[in-house]
C-alpha cells in the first residue's frame, strides 16, 4: 500500500504495524527497496522516498540532513510502533538514519548503516550552492529502456529486479532540488557517539566504490556509544544490497532476529 504524509510519499508492505523502515540514498526512492523487501518474505516494512526523490515533494529551504532526519521522524511518529522500530539506510539515507537514532531513540530500536558518507569536519559545515551531478544528468537525459541498459552494461552483477526502479528513480529526481543549498553532514564518528541503540554498519570495498574503509570502521567501532557491529562485505562497492543481496539479506536477518 501507498500512502502520504505532508510532503511525504510511502509504500508500506501490507496495513499491519511496519517494523522496519527503509531510507535510501541519493537520486534513489523507497521503490528502489522492494526488490530487497520482496526477498525478504513476511517482513512488515516501510520505505520513504527522500523529500525531493520519487513522489515526495521538495520544501523550500535548504538541503540538510536534520531536514530528513525530521522528514523520517514524522513519518514514522505517524505510524508509530512500541519500542520504535529497525530503520535501514542506503548512502544518503543512512546518514539520515543515523541523525534519526541519535536524536530520536524513541523511534529506533536498532540502525543499519549501509555504507554512509564518513561527513565533513564539523568547523567545515556550512549551506552551499550545488548542481546536478555529471553521472545524474546523463542518465535522465536517456529513456527509460537506455537507463536500464546502461545499469545492466555497468553493474552486471545486479540482480535483474533492481534495474527498473532503479532507473525509474532517476528521472523522479526534482531538478529543484539542486537550486536549494545544501550543507554536508558533520562527522559520523560524531553521531555514533550520540547512539544508544544497537548499529549494524554494512560496507564493501573502496576499490569498488566504498565510501567505508576497513580502517574506518574501526574508527566508527571505537567512537560507538553503543553496541556495534561493523560488516564488511567483500566484493561489494557502494550498494551493497545490490551488489551482493544474498550475503547482505544474511546480516539483515541475523539483526531483525534479535531486534524487531
Amino acid at each position: 500500500m501507498r500512502g502520504r504524509t505532508a510532503h511525504l510519499a510511502w509504500y508500506r508492505t501490507d496495513e499491519a504495524a511496519p517494523e522496519v523502515a527503509f531510507l535510501h540514498g541519493f537520486s534513489d526512492s523507497g521503490q528502489c527497496w522492494e526488490p530487497l523487501i520482496r526477498a525478504m518474505p513476511g517482513i512488515r516494512a516501510l520505505a520513504i522516498d527522500a523529500r525531493g526523490h520519487g513522489e515526495s515533494g521538495l520544501p523550500e529551504e535548504p538541503i540538510r540532513y536534520a531536514a530528513h532526519r525530521d522528514d523520517a521522524a514524522l513519518v514514522l511518529s505517524s505510524q508509530p510502533r512500541d519500542g520504535g522500530m529497525v530503520v535501514v539506510g542506503h548512502s544518503m539515507g543512512a546518514m539520515s538514519a543515523a541523525h534519526l537514532a541519535a536524536s530520536r531513540p524513541d523511534l529506533v530500536r536498532a540502525v543499519v548503516l549501509e555504507d554512509p558518507p564518513t561527513g565533513a569536519p564539523s568547523a567545515g559545515q556550512q549551506d552551499e550552492p550545488w548542481s546536478v551531478p555529471r553521472w545524474l544528468a546523463d542518465l535522465r537525459a536517456l529513456d527509460l529502456p537506455s537507463r536500464i541498459a546502461r545499469g545492466r552494461s555497468e553493474d552486471p552483477d545486479w540482480p535483474d529486479d533492481e534495474l527498473e526502479p532503479w532507473a525509474v528513480s532517476k528521472a523522479q529526481v526534482d531538478p529543484h532540488l539542486f537550486d536549494l543549498p545544501f550543507r554536508e553532514a558533520g562527522p559520523l564518528t560524531d553521531l555514533l557517539a550520540a547512539i544508544a541503540c544497537p548499529v549494524l554498519l554494512i560496507h564493501g570495498d573502496t576499490d569498488r566504490g566504498s565510501l567505508i574503509s576497513t580502517e574506518y570502521a574501526v574508527r566508527c567501532a571505537r567512537a560507538a556509544a553503543g553496541e556495534f557491529r561493523a560488516v564488511h562485505i567483500a566484493s561489494a562497492g557502494h550498494s551493497v544490497h545490490r551488489d551482493n543481496r544474498r550475503q547482505y539479506i544474511a546480516e539483515l536477518s541475523r539483526l531483525l532476529d534479535r531486534y524487531r
